[in-house]
């Protein structure tokens, strides 16, 4: 299996959606809080979709 580089925007976003859960764990954000543990998952998904995918 050949992997490849993601896009610099699909690195982005599953960092931000990374950094949005960690935080999420530690203090009281609406939306976040709730939902920190999916936001880490998405987000480490997304980064591996995007390795194993070609063009993403």
């Amino acid at each position: 299996m050949r992997l490849n580089a993601p896009k610099q925007a699909v690195w982005l976003v599953s960092v931000i959606l990374g950094v949005l859960g960690i935080i999420g764990q530690f203090t009281t954000i609406a939306f976040v809080t709730a939902n920190a543990f999916w936001l880490v998952t998405v987000g480490f998904i997304i980064l591996a979709a995007s390795t194993v995918l070609k063009g993403v």
